[in-house]
């Protein structure tokens, strides 16, 4: 098993057909009528609006009102409600450490673009104990706020009493149940683009007065860890135990989180179920560009729409796939089937397998850097790839 490769869908018979179907009678938008997306990050974040940045600035004060007394010894998990769905989600206390990241040499299955190994620190942080499901993610999807093309509001006047978080960029509606029918309730949310992901991020910091965004490769991997160093966070001869996966090429679907075992910090699905997102760029050369560690919260930040790194392996793969230090590249080809020109910037056709985890740093980054994690796969579609 090479690199990153094209996944068949296993999706129902009948639901491909009927996206085939879609694809070929549904209307293609050309690509001179598209809104052109910036081509950098910093294009992306002098984009934002004046009115977007004050919202933005008022969120980040009133995160400092809540979260700036806090320190390490002062944090806790908690479980919190979504205000505007009342939908629960449930954080994990991460205490900052550091750690080898990355596979030894005579890891079995391992790739090149693991190593070679470098030690990192990380900070403290909060990660969601589940992956993001269905039913946090899916109010956010299908908002009561007017869309543009881009999923950008239309700021209607008719609109009583909105919200900040009622403002946030969102997906524009999908033309068919991106669940292929495999489940909602209690599953893991699948199909999002990188950016839908951060916006998801960027809606719930708004309603909830905390700062949240995908995690970083370094915190992926020492949280997956979560202080072990062999292939898994768990036994090799006991990984079923902890993981929803694939060793006989026959599984049809995911299935609802923790329904497996929990890693020893608590976290469930780390390795399996769905892969997940995380905020670096993918770049091959990752661990062997960073000086002699510790380095302290690296990230590779984003300059092109793909490639983006996805970490834990899927309900649709082999136990090589689901190991801690595993790291796999996006591709355009996670969208093909997408009937839209240029190609959604919500949905991922063809990620059936693909999914994300929130997490909460204990530090309060500045506006800056908020406006980038939450905009920097606000790119244009025609970027070329870059592995």
């Amino acid at each position: 098993m090479t690199g990153n490769r094209i996944r068949r869908c296993r999706a129902p018979l009948i639901v491909r057909t009927i996206l085939a179907a879609l694809v070929w009678s549904l209307e293609l938008i050309s690509a001179a009528e598209q809104t052109f997306f910036p081509v950098t990050v910093d294009e992306a974040i002098a984009r934002v609006s004046e009115d977007e940045r004050d919202r933005l600035t008022t969120l980040r004060e009133r995160i400092l009102e809540t979260t700036a007394k806090l320190d390490e010894a002062a944090m806790a998990d908690y479980i919190a409600n979504i205000p505007k769905t009342r939908v629960p989600f449930d954080m994990v206390r991460i205490s900052g450490g550091d750690f080898l990241m990355g596979s030894p040499q005579d890891e079995a299955k391992r790739h090149e673009d693991e190593g070679p190994q470098v030690r990192v620190k990380v900070s403290p942080f909060w990660m969601g104990r589940f992956e993001t499901t269905w039913d946090q993610y899916e109010p956010f999807m299908f908002t009561r706020v007017p869309r543009n093309k881009d999923g950008s509001p239309q700021y209607p006047q008719h609109l009583q009493n909105p919200t900040p978080a009622d403002f946030v960029s969102s997906p524009t509606t999908p033309y068919l149940e991106m669940d292929f029918e495999m489940g909602k309730s209690g599953y893991p949310a699948i199909c999002m683009t990188h950016h839908a992901a951060n916006k998801f991020c960027e809606w719930l910091s708004f309603q909830t007065g905390h700062f949240y965004r995908l995690p970083t490769e370094a915190e992926w991997e020492y949280a997956c860890r979560a202080g072990t160093t062999g292939p898994y966070s768990c036994p090799t001869d006991q990984l079923a135990e902890f993981a929803i996966l694939d060793p006989r090429q026959i599984r049809v679907g995911y299935e609802k989180v923790g329904t497996k075992k929990p890693n020893p910090w608590g976290l469930f699905d780390m390795h399996g179920n769905v892969m997940e997102w995380c905020l670096d760029q993918y770049r091959a050369d990752t661990y062997a560009a960073r000086k002699s560690g510790p380095v302290v919260n690296p990230l590779a930040r984003p300059e092109t729409r793909y490639p983006r790194v996805a970490r834990g392996g899927s309900w649709y793969d082999l136990p090589e796939e689901l190991r801690s230090a595993r790291r796999i590249f996006s591709e355009s080809n996670w969208q093909q089937q997408d009937p839209e020109l240029p190609k959604s910037l919500w949905y991922l056709t063809d990620a059936v397998w693909l999914g994300f985890r929130i997490v909460r740093p204990l530090a309060v980054p500045s506006l800056e850097e908020m406006i980038f994690a939450w905009n920097n796969s606000f790119l244009d579609a025609k970027t070329p790839e870059r592995k």
